[in-house]
């Protein structure tokens, strides 16, 4: 049955978005609402859509409950069904749309549809228009979160810009659940749920072209793929009950040779892949973290450069500094005889940063979470530069204040979450320090998430 829904005013589509929090729920929402509303899952209901918000929906009203519609866009009519009840709120996909936005476009990939693959969160909304969406949700959460005020926003000039490559085709690292039956294929949103799909549009062509789906894998839970820079292909078989939290078991067997053109054939694959950013080639593990996009190292290396401006001889710090991209960057720029400290608590990430950063002898690896570094001296300031590329958690206010301790001139943060780093902004701001530049990026086209290389420095 389909509920005649009540249509988000203006204002009630503000006071949405300003109940709306970083991971989506509205603040402040309690369990009386749901129940008085008596939403049951898989209810259809008939409202209009207002504005986006954090996690790759929009928001809508209907008596007063709050629904967090995907599959949406603002200003659009359409028919929701309802996939989860919560206290004060309620989670839909809209499954027919009444009345289309300008900006809705037919998803290219057919498992994009509600109740199927989650992975892509905006393939219905044309390129341009997801780099707005992108925007908005940045400057809600700077707003909300980090408490700037509109002018403020405004002289940032919150923009997210485009990649080169297009909004497809550009994911180099894939991993492909296992369903019981061995078919590989990907999640349903919020679900573990497997998805068996023909095909990812979104990976990269050399992993399109292995022939992992459609064949059976019936000894792993999950199956990873890597289509590197350097161009290294590997696959890896993960076996259950380790592909959660253990390192690959090994390359898997594969019945075919490698796409023309690489250098490593996926029936073994490398143990480790080669990367191409910041000038230089960097060894990894097939299993360790790089950038997925083939553009992002390259284009947030120049962010944090432009943004920081290294002079020669200063010092720096990289903190949560993986392999050490950022820290060879600005050791070219500072010198051989300036100090540049990576810090970095996984073991493959210090291993990777002390092998591929061994020839720049003004770098130090210090293996340590970025918190006890800093409680506990293993780094001490002053220090001149500071980048700060934390998990998607944020670094957190501990670390912010004992950063702002070390006396650095500038800081460019690395963020993969708005609402992480609107919040260790607020906190900068608490210790008189001020966002004073933001680049935004899409290193992730077609899904909700997007990367924000932000410059803070002490307020003036």
């Amino acid at each position: 049955m389909t509920r005649p829904g009540v249509a988000a005013s203006r204002a009630g589509g503000g006071a949405s978005r300003a109940g709306a929090g970083g991971d989506g729920r509205p603040a402040g929402a309690g369990r009386g609402e749901a129940e008085r509303r008596g939403l049951e899952e898989a209810e259809r209901v008939e409202l209009t859509v207002d504005a986006v918000a954090p996690g790759g929906h929009c928001v809508a009203r209907v008596d007063g409950q709050v629904v967090f519609v995907r599959h949406a866009l603002p200003g659009e009519r359409v028919v929701a069904e309802v996939t989860e009840v919560h206290r004060g709120f309620v989670r839909a996909d809209a499954v027919t749309v009444l009345d289309a936005a300008p900006q809705r476009v037919a998803p290219p990939c057919p498992y994009a549809k509600p109740g199927l693959c989650g992975g892509c969160d905006l393939q219905h909304v044309a390129p341009a228009a997801q780099l707005d969406w992108k925007a908005a949700v940045v400057r809600e959460q700077l707003r909300r979160l980090a408490g700037l005020t509109d002018a403020e926003i405004d002289r940032l000039g919150v923009r997210v810009a485009a990649l080169p490559g297009g909004p497809l085709g550009w994911r180099s690292r894939v991993r492909y659940a296992v369903d019981a039956a061995g078919r590989a294929g990907l999640l349903k949103h919020r679900s573990h749920e497997v998805v068996p799909v023909d095909r990812c549009l979104i990976a990269h062509p050399a992993i399109q072209a292995l022939p992992l789906l459609g064949r059976p894998w019936p000894a792993a839970e999950a199956v990873e793929a890597v289509a590197s820079t350097g161009g290294d292909v590997t696959v890896t078989a993960l076996p259950p009950d380790t592909a959660a939290t253990a390192p690959p078991a090994g390359p898997a067997a594969l019945p075919a040779g490698p796409p023309a053109g690489l250098t490593a054939p996926p029936a073994a694959g490398p143990q480790t892949v080669r990367e191409v950013a910041a000038g230089r080639e960097w060894t990894l593990p097939a299993s360790g973290f790089w950038q997925v996009h083939p553009a992002a190292a390259d284009t947030l290396v120049d962010a944090v450069l432009d943004l920081l401006d290294p002079q020669p001889g200063e010092s720096a710090w990289d903190l949560y500094g993986g392999a050490g991209l950022f820290a060879a960057a600005v050791a070219a720029r500072v010198g051989p005889a300036a100090r540049v400290t990576v810090v970095e608590s996984a073991g493959a990430g210090v291993a990777a940063a002390r092998d591929n950063l061994r020839d720049l002898p003004g770098v130090e690896v210090v293996a340590a979470r970025v918190e006890t570094a800093l409680a506990r001296r293993r780094i001490t300031g002053p220090v001149d530069l500071v980048v700060l590329d934390p998990p998607r958690s944020g670094a957190g206010a501990r670390v912010v204040r004992d950063v702002v301790a070390a006396g650095p001139r500038a800081v460019a943060y690395v963020a993969c979450d708005p609402a992480a780093f609107a919040r260790d902004v607020r906190t900068f701001a608490e210790a008189g320090w001020e966002l004073a530049g933001l680049r935004g990026f899409d290193l992730f086209p077609m899904t909700r998430h997007v990367e924000l290389v932000g410059l803070l420095r002490p307020g003036r």
